[in-house]
């Protein structure tokens, strides 16, 4: 049976495994909004990946701000928000929003962040809402997927998870 989230009660399948805690992190092959290449490799340390399906909705909108003013108070941690937004895109929002502090990755080329971590909704071509708090081993310590993508994720405890880890 095929994994699903859904929009507005409308069912959505996934592409990709639904990873766990205590998983190994997956690779992935994604651009930066420089257009530089971004792998599990070029990150290290205690991860937060936010998954957004598009950066010009309320919801992700929100999450991403959220995220970025925790990263400011957070410096030891590395946050990215991930979404198949282009790289142009991703870079006019966060000029247009002074979001400085996460880490844009794009994964609009491949969709390899989302066919490798569960997240691509396959007929919209998008991701859906997802976070993964990634430690210093590349082990998933965190791992939510939001069933329903209008709905925010629970922030705190990834945040939580994401401290404790990072000491």
């Amino acid at each position: 049976m095929p994994r699903t989230t859904s929009f507005k009660g409308m069912p959505l399948e996934l592409a990709g495994p639904e990873l766990k805690v205590g998983d190994p992190a997956p690779d992935f092959d994604a651009v930066d909004k420089s257009l530089q290449p971004v792998s599990l490799e070029s990150t290290s340390g205690v991860r937060v990946f936010s998954v957004v399906p598009s950066l010009d909705t309320p919801v992700c909108d929100m999450q991403t701000k959220k995220f970025n003013d925790e990263a400011g108070k957070l410096p030891n941690i590395g946050f990215y928000t991930i979404s198949v937004d282009l790289p142009f895109a991703q870079n006019r929002w966060c000029n247009s929003f002074g979001v400085d502090n996460v880490k844009m990755i794009s994964d609009h080329k491949f969709a390899s962040f989302g066919e490798n971590y569960g997240t691509l909704i396959k007929d919209w071509r998008v991701e859906s809402r997802a976070i993964f708090v990634i430690d210093q081993n590349n082990k998933i310590q965190h791992v939510e997927y939001v069933p329903e993508v209008a709905e925010h994720p629970d922030y705190d405890t990834a945040l939580a998870k994401a401290k404790e880890l990072a000491g």
